[in-house]
């Protein structure tokens, strides 16, 4: 399975707890004022990668935690992503992602695929990036309308549990 891909972190220490292998996803309809990643903006951009690739990235460092899912708008390519998640549960690691959409807003599309994957998605950055609400000092997001909800947590309860609530 192949997806569109802007770049890829081996290493990154800033998408999550731990050391993560960060996938920038290509292609993002939102086009946030002082978006972090323009380049990933096109969705014809980037290049194409295969999960398999990708997967064997996972394994080629092992002091990964997890893997992480950026963009552009990983929800754009559910698909493949959920097949990567998989793998990454797999192997013992957890599944981030960031969104540009609220939850509320992933499960009012009534996707099968997004569904899917937010079903192995442990932990989701949701929310845009509004520059006016730009916040250096907060964990794991850019501005103070984005949540990171703990999504084991929120499907255990039935509401949004909050992972980080400074």
């Amino acid at each position: 399975m192949k997806v569109r891909v802007a770049g890829i972190v081996d290493d990154s220490i800033v998408d999550g707890d731990g050391i993560r292998l960060t996938l920038f996803v290509q292609g993002c309809p939102r086009h946030c004022a002082g978006c972090q990643n323009p380049e990933a903006l096109d969705p014809s951009g980037g290049h194409s990668m295969t999960t398999a690739e990708i997967a064997k990235r996972l394994d080629a460092n092992p002091l990964l935690a997890g893997i992480t899912f950026s963009g552009g708008e990983p929800f754009l390519q559910p698909r493949p992503l959920l097949a990567l998640a998989r793998e990454a549960h797999r192997r013992g690691m957890d599944v981030w992602s960031y969104s540009g959409y609220t939850l509320e807003q992933l499960h009012a599309r009534d996707d099968a695929d997004i569904e899917n994957l937010l079903r192995e998605i442990d932990v989701l950055v949701d929310g845009d990036f509004q520059l006016e609400k730009r916040d250096l000092t907060l964990k794991f997001r850019g501005s103070s309308n984005q949540r990171v909800i703990d999504m084991n947590a929120t499907r255990k309860a039935g509401r949004v549990v909050l992972l980080y609530t400074d």
